[in-house]
């Protein structure tokens, strides 16, 4: 009798098991660097309403009527130069991920984009045709920001409840001041600067428009902008992009041991003529190479887990070319974590540590 019942729960257990699944979402890329495609993916992405946040007239006529007439042949050309035989770098990186992943975990691992062909809906559908109805949506951001985090699990709740009502999906909250991703990223860090001789070490993170930081301030008072309320604790900083990179850059310095005045944050990618997070990357470059006299210089890109666009091409090309011409003489760009084994560990285990929360199970 007690072998039967001890049988039940095993295949109840086993069952729980096997009903859940993870679901990782980067951002995503064009098919290929042909400017048709690279035009359909700007599309998509840039009238995403969390990316740019005007009004949908507005939005339209900026991206459609404006941007969509000249910036793909130029993003096609830089995308050309940093595109891989087996095509975007930002996804082979996120499949190596994905695969790495896989290995180490008893549940099934998808992969969806935010934009482009593989779809969240397709991710989504993947793990429910193997069975799952409990999802762990883990976005491939570090800090958490409206563009970001927060299109992704916005949408995949609205997915949800149109196609998959019955799914249950949680999902992988800001990791930027964890611990052990600190201490995964800092030895990253240090193995690639091993051995350099370099003079200034910048943490450079994605920019975001100024009125996000605002519209994230769930106090509507805290932010300030100048910087000042990043060192302040407040409830805000749980939605600031801004504190959290300046953390993230904090952090890493503080494990590392690096000396006050080599290492600073600056942000990069902006658009348009609204006022961006600052500094701007680019100009610190430049600062730095022409007015401090920086001769040697490493980058680092902490918004970024796998190397794509922004990372190949604005750093590590436009970046040192800017550095260069200002009298810069080395230019180190450090890789992000991409599919690094201690990554893929700590993946591992965050995503187990989800799947085994829940140990009881009622007979």
């Amino acid at each position: 009798m007690y072998a039967i019942a001890d049988r039940v729960v095993f295949l109840l257990l086993k069952k729980k098991i096997m009903s859940k699944g993870i679901l990782l979402v980067n951002l995503g890329s064009p098919e290929s660097p042909n400017p048709k495609d690279v035009k359909k993916y700007l599309g998509e992405f840039l009238m995403d309403e969390r990316v740019i946040d005007v009004p949908l007239w507005a939005r339209t006529l900026l991206v459609k009527g404006i941007i969509l007439n000249t910036r793909p042949k130029t993003s096609a050309k830089a995308y050309k130069k940093i595109w891989w035989e087996e095509g975007s770098p930002l996804i082979v990186l996120s499949e190596r991920l994905q695969e790495k992943v896989q290995k180490q975990v008893d549940y099934p691992v998808a992969l969806a984009m935010r934009y482009g062909s593989m779809t969240i809906k397709k991710g989504l559908q993947e793990l429910v045709d193997k069975g799952v109805d409990e999802v762990f949506l883990v976005p491939l951001y570090p800090q958490y920001a409206m563009a970001t985090t927060e299109t992704i699990v916005v949408l995949a709740e609205e997915i949800r409840q149109e196609f998959f009502p019955d799914l249950k999906i949680s999902d992988l909250k800001a990791f930027y001041n964890k611990p052990e991703y600190i201490e995964v990223l800092s030895k990253t860090i240090a193995q690639s600067l091993e051995g350099l001789d370099y003079e200034h070490l910048l943490f450079s993170y994605h920019g975001i428009p100024e009125r996000h930081i605002r519209k994230s301030d769930i106090t509507k008072s805290h932010c300030k902008i100048d910087g000042s309320c990043c060192v302040t604790p407040s409830p805000a900083h749980e939605f600031c992009y801004k504190h959290q990179c300046k953390e993230v850059t904090r952090l890493v310095g503080g494990y590392l041991n690096l000396e006050e005045g080599t290492f600073s944050t600056s942000f990069q990618s902006r658009l348009g003529f609204d006022p961006w997070l600052r500094p701007y990357t680019d100009r610190t470059i430049e600062r730095m190479g022409k007015k401090e006299g920086i001769k040697k210089m490493a980058i680092v890109t902490p918004a970024f887990v796998s190397d794509c666009l922004e990372t190949l091409e604005e750093i590590a090309m436009e970046g040192e070319e800017i550095f260069h011409e200002v009298g810069g003489k080395e230019f180190t760009t450090i890789p992000c974590l991409n599919d690094n084994d201690d990554w893929v560990a700590l993946m591992a285990k965050w995503i187990n540590e989800w799947a085994t929360a829940e140990k009881t199970v009622t007979v």
